[in-house]
């Protein structure tokens, strides 16, 4: 089964949002690196970039394939995880502590989904 985490909301392209201060932290679930597998590269906006809700705002890189991440809120970008983007690896390793970016001035979210919500998403055919 898939690691889901309760102090979270998602998205049902399998990003992950963490509010906290009027920031939040965006990143891939546990679903999306397995589908992913060994995730080699990853690009991400600067900071002070902004990001709108439903568009894509980097990409995740692994062997089989290139995805676009797509941001789960409109804003602005204030921190970019410069660990990940130098140790890709650290997604597969724990994609919840392996945030993406963090946005400030969130003006519009995209529909977040609860943790039961994202878990039967999951178990339905075609996740």
């Amino acid at each position: 089964m898939y690691e889901i985490r309760e102090d979270r909301k998602y998205t049902r392209t399998h990003q992950w949002v963490q509010e906290e201060n009027g920031r939040v932290l965006v990143g891939i679930t546990d679903y999306a690196q397995r589908e992913l597998r060994a995730i080699v590269f990853v690009d991400l906006p600067e900071t002070g970039d902004p990001v709108k809700a439903g568009e894509p705002f980097g990409e995740v890189e692994s062997m089989k394939v290139v995805a676009e991440v797509i941001s789960p809120v409109s804003g602005t970008v204030c921190r970019v995880n410069e660990e990940v983007m130098d140790d890709p690896s650290l997604i597969n390793d724990g994609p919840y502590d392996a945030w993406l970016i963090e946005a400030e001035d969130v003006t519009e979210r995209m529909e977040l989904l609860s943790p039961a919500e994202y878990r039967r998403k999951l178990e339905m055919p075609g996740g």
